[in-house]
């Protein structure tokens, strides 16, 4: 979890606002979010205050009114930024197997509570890519059965890969064999969360 004085700022290069933990503002026009931990689909309403949370893989995760929600980057403009174009710059990199564009997506997916992405978490145990049918098979896992999270991480993935052109479908298969646990982690991620 971010300490509350640490900046949250997006990875976005053209942004018109740099977002902070704790940051009050009004949404500038109506948008879709996602509600979190329940994955509930939900559209919030030009003028609702709400709190940053967390700028991480493009989307703001939101507290309103007791709740917590996730905006995707195609709706961030609601809050005052611009999407991030470098986000979209792996997508159309023509130099890029779609293999690889699936695994640079995954690594846009955060939990909306943690700061660090889902591949370092060591949550993506396989990816598969099947040209012939354009479909992609996720097998991931979450760091506990009892995750809150898991239809937001899985909504936030689905949403991701299905970015990329080359994909018409996107299966996520999840799995809890073998058991995550922080040994899973990358260093990056385990120094990131205070671990190492």
């Amino acid at each position: 979890m971010l300490r509350p004085d640490v900046v949250v700022e997006s990875h976005s290069i053209g942004m018109s606002r740099v977002l902070e933990k704790g940051q009050q503002l009004m949404l500038s026009r109506d948008c879709d979010a996602i509600l979190v931990p329940h994955g509930q689909p939900i559209v919030l309403t030009k003028q609702t205050p709400v709190t940053v949370y967390q700028v991480q893989g493009g989307s703001v995760t939101i507290l309103l009114g007791g709740n917590m929600a996730l905006i995707h980057s195609d709706d961030v403009d609601a809050l005052g930024m611009e999407p991030d174009p470098t986000l979209k710059k792996y997508l159309e990199d023509e130099t890029l197997t779609t293999n690889e564009k699936i695994w640079h997506q995954l690594t846009l997916c955060f939990d909306p509570e943690i700061p660090v992405n889902i591949v370092d978490l060591g949550l993506v145990y396989d990816v598969m890519w099947y040209e012939e049918d354009k479909d992609c098979r996720i097998i991931m896992t979450l760091t506990s059965p009892t995750c809150g999270m898991g239809p937001i991480l899985v909504e936030d993935v689905k949403h991701k890969v299905s970015m990329i052109d080359a994909v018409k479908t996107v299966n996520i298969e999840l799995v809890f064999d073998p058991a995550w646990d922080k040994e899973m982690m990358s260093d990056a991620a385990k120094l990131q969360l205070g671990l190492l």
